[in-house]
């Protein structure tokens, strides 16, 4: 494949991560006028907020080893066809309910997307250096897509209903089938085994149920299914690892996470990422609820921490030559940790300028972790395997996303309701409206000027609190990184490009960075 060829095969594959990353978090400012429109609870509001990620991130696995064996960019391109429709559907949502299950359609569909994208990269470039370039790119759009979720839904927003966040997928989707079936090249393993659907159901068991439990939990209601979730996601995982070390064709090489480098690449993927959405998912309510910002404003706001995560892509390589893969990493999650610190300290500054400066730091140290932890794992594993290996990082990516906004954003809302303290004149269902969420609060609230602004006051109180959890996330990060992670300081040669196609231990290239 001629140069220009497989870097146009980049911007089809780029293109359709950073759609997959932006409808991740495209609705956390549709979440007032969604409240307005279709009454959804605090609890509904958090499952269309987590049940996409949450649907990639149990299926990633299966879809990963499905593209292995009938072709990686046939799933892309049916996942696609598949992610159109969904959106479709989700934008004329008539109730909560359904927008909950067309969020899960389009999880699903997602999930068919994303591991076929990374290794097609793998095998699209074979040369190391050109490929570390490819997936800086790649983790670029994964990482600002976050960020431009609530950018790109504020603009929608500010002239459409909120459905349209959906439909903008639709041109993106024609544009990725047109160009995906043209320039991308069909890779698959040559010699596939049978497709294991026991280990594939047993994957979804022992990761659906476990968030589940903790979306319980940090709720306030637990009960006697969450321990029973608990339950099932323990034998479901057990289950799963004793299938995979006995299997002849394992969906996962289990003992990849022997090697530490491995499992702490995997380890700070999830955890940079866990920080970040959970944070952009209450600051987007922030910013139009508690700073009374339009949705395109408060869309522009969050601009920082998107350009920041793409300026990522042209420090990745400096950092990795000075500092080494596990001190890089540690250094980018501290830069991260220090920009939630400056974030929860500003918060209730009265010049916004000095919240969106905060966020910089946050961007930078994102996109810099991700793109060396992802990196890290797609290189680890020869070509064959690389669509299994990829849904490993991508895993721990959505289940950071839906881990996320769920133990951050339940955080949140527990911290909202113990700090609200409103006005005894303040009863009844406008009470219950306002202990809810804030958004519901700035409804039911209207007129009644004292009580929304204690409203106000403890969402930012809780925001604050919630922030500074979030920041000792990305410190844990930093710690793993620096334990568990490499820091040689080695150039790449045609020696790491040889040794990728033919080891089968992943510790091997790691070990050499």
């Amino acid at each position: 494949m001629s140069p220009a060829r497989r870097w146009a095969a980049l911007a089809v594959l780029v293109g359709a991560v950073l759609l997959l990353a932006i409808d991740a978090t495209v609705l956390y400012l549709a979440v007032p006028s969604l409240t307005a429109d279709l009454a959804p609870s605090a609890t509904q509001v958090l499952w269309i907020g987590d049940i996409y990620s949450l649907a990639i991130a149990g299926l990633l696995v299966t879809m990963g080893n499905l593209a292995d064996r009938i072709g990686r960019k046939r799933l892309l391109l049916i996942g696609a066809t598949a992610f159109g429709l969904a959106s479709a559907l989700a934008a004329f949502a008539p109730s909560a309910g359904v927008l909950i299950a067309a969020r899960l359609l389009l999880g699903i569909a997602g999930a068919t997307i994303m591991p076929s994208t990374l290794s097609l990269i793998r095998s699209i470039f074979t040369d190391a250096a050109e490929r570390t370039r490819a997936i800086a790119l790649w983790s670029a759009a994964a990482s600002s897509g976050i960020a431009l979720g609530p950018l790109i839904g504020g603009a929608l927003l500010e002239h459409f209903w909120w459905g349209s966040v959906f439909l903008m997928n639709l041109p993106v989707i024609a544009a990725v089938l047109i160009g995906g079936a043209w320039l991308l090249p069909e890779s698959r393993n040559p010699s596939p085994e049978r497709f294991d659907l026991l280990s594939s159901a047993l994957s979804m068991v022992a990761i659906v149920p476990f968030v589940l439990a903790i979306k319980q939990v940090t709720g306030g209601t637990a009960s006697a299914v969450t321990v029973a979730a608990v339950g099932v996601g323990v034998i479901g995982s057990v289950l799963f690892v004793r299938r995979q070390r006995r299997a002849d064709s394992p969906m996962i090489d289990v003992d990849l996470f022997r090697n530490p480098a491995f499992s702490g690449a995997v380890l700070v993927n999830f955890t940079s990422v866990f920080a970040l959405s959970g944070v952009l998912f209450f600051f987007s309510q922030y910013l139009q609820l508690a700073r009374h910002l339009s949705p395109f404003d408060a869309g522009i706001a969050q601009l920082p921490a998107a350009l920041a995560a793409m300026a990522a892509v042209l420090l990745v390589g400096v950092l990795l030559t000075r500092l080494g893969r596990g001190r890089a990493i540690a250094l980018a999650l501290l830069t991260g940790a220090l920009g939630l610190g400056m974030l929860a300290l500003l918060e209730s500054s009265e010049q916004l300028i000095w919240v969106l400066l905060a966020l910089v730091p946050l961007g930078l140290g994102i996109g810099i972790s991700e793109t060396l932890s992802v990196d890290a794992v797609v290189s680890a594993v020869p070509p064959a395997k690389a669509g299994a290996a990829s849904s490993v990082s991508e895993t721990a990516y959505e289940l950071g996303v839906a881990l996320g906004i769920a133990v951050l954003g339940s955080l949140m809302t527990l911290l909202y309701r113990l700090r609200l303290d409103l006005p005894a004149d303040v009863a009844g269902q406008a009470a219950s409206r306002a202990e809810d969420s804030l958004a519901s609060a700035t409804a039911a609230l209207q007129g009644h000027a004292e009580a929304l602004a204690a409203a106000e006051h403890a969402f930012v109180s809780a925001m604050q609190l919630t922030t500074l959890v979030a920041g000792g996330v990305m410190v844990v990060g930093a710690g793993i990184a620096l334990i568990l992670i490499p820091s040689t300081r080695a150039a790449r040669s045609a020696r790491t490009d040889a040794a990728d196609e033919t080891m089968s231990d992943a510790g091997v290239r790691d070990q050499g960075d």
